[in-house]
């Protein structure tokens, strides 16, 4: 069979045709989600975008998609269609959910108090799915509402695939996004926003604490909220007041808790100073080498597995330490829910836990 010539115009059509479909698989892997690295700093005040760097590539949110979850709870209990104290109903799908978790069982209720406690200060991923069963009817049903919110507030670069932050290839937010949240949480709910500063509290008997050690040790911070996966390395959403002014910083990718935290607290420091803070400080505190993100598009099956990736708790010593269990004198502290400033009676320390592989730690 003869095989017929292209023509010159039927040519470059098909050239045409060839660099179109070229140019989508391309932009395709630029969105794609990666453990990258990211920081922003913004002051509230005048929206001042003081830092910035890589605050719109793609990144995992890990629990920071709780903020969300909280948004929209913060939402209905302003609007009164939800009651601080109100028990909800804890099914199969939210008991089952990986750890962190305040381990529910199915057939049990928590209340709507609880459960933002719950998110804040442990990350509670059972929590986090009562809540968007509550709200929502069901999980992927509110998953719509978050999307539908995310698009209202302008993070034009965020999906949320669940409530939680747990592991999902197609969950992905930035950092600009992220600060957008943050910002959103406070201007819009300014009643709720005490819960942030929750160090630790009781529930049913036993301390549950926090995994926001930064908080402790950073003058004038009052929230928000922590993350990690995998998938995403270690996250930190913060804000803080200094002399009347207050600033949002977020923090995608660090390599451990402890170097994230020191990265957000020189962040801070420089926001409040007014200088930016260098780009080189950021990537040499990012999960991955700092030379494996500079290439936009170059996305390698390796990276595409990781975002798959369940999380695992870091075996540092500092990582074990966001995961210390307590021995409480229930009948002493039965009553006390611990906030910035605010000192509960001590706990004696008991045995240090790492979360198992295949959990969804978030320190």
């Amino acid at each position: 069979m003869a095989i017929q010539s292209i023509t010159p115009a039927r040519g470059a059509t098909w050239r045409q045709s060839l660099l179109a479909l070229l140019l989508c698989l391309s932009s395709g892997f630029m969105g794609v989600a990666h453990a990258g690295y990211a920081a922003i700093v913004v002051s509230e005040s005048d929206g001042q975008v003081i830092t910035a760097v890589n605050p719109d590539e793609p990144n995992h949110p890990a629990s920071l998609a709780k903020m969300m979850t909280l948004y929209l709870t913060f939402k209905s209990l302003q609007a009164g269609t939800l009651k601080p104290e109100q028990e909800l109903p804890v099914s199969s799908w939210a008991a089952s959910k990986a750890p962190t978790k305040l381990d529910l069982r199915n057939g049990q209720t928590i209340s709507v108090e609880d459960c933002v406690l719950g998110m804040i200060t442990k990350s509670a991923n059972d929590a986090a799915t009562v809540m968007a069963e509550g709200l929502g009817g069901t999980e992927g049903h509110f998953v719509e509402l978050m999307n539908a919110e995310a698009a209202r507030l302008g993070m034009s670069n965020t999906r949320f695939a669940n409530a939680s932050g747990l592991p999902d290839p197609s969950d992905t937010t930035t950092a600009r996004d992220m600060t957008k949240l943050a910002m959103a949480l406070y201007k819009d709910f300014p009643q709720y926003s005490h819960y942030f500063s929750t160090e630790e509290f009781m529930f049913r008997g036993r301390l549950v604490r926090g995994h926001n050690n930064l908080m402790d040790k950073y003058p004038g911070m009052d929230g928000l909220k922590t993350g990690f996966t995998n998938a995403s390395g270690f996250n930190l959403a913060s804000t803080a007041v200094k002399d009347g002014r207050r600033l949002f910083s977020v923090v995608l990718g660090g390599r451990t808790a402890a170097i994230r935290d020191k990265l957000m607290a020189r962040l801070l420091d420089d926001g409040f100073d007014g200088h930016e803070t260098p780009a080189t400080m950021v990537a040499q505190a990012a999960a991955v080498p700092a030379a494996a993100t500079l290439a936009k598009g170059r996305r390698t099956a390796t990276g595409a597995a990781a975002s798959k990736a369940t999380a695992v708790a870091d075996a540092t010593p500092a990582g074990r330490h966001h995961h210390r269990r307590t021995k409480t004198d229930a009948l002493a502290r039965s009553t006390c829910t611990r906030k910035k400033g605010v000192t509960c009676p001590a706990a004696a320390p008991r045995t240090q836990k790492v979360a198992s592989v295949g959990a969804s730690p978030d320190k």
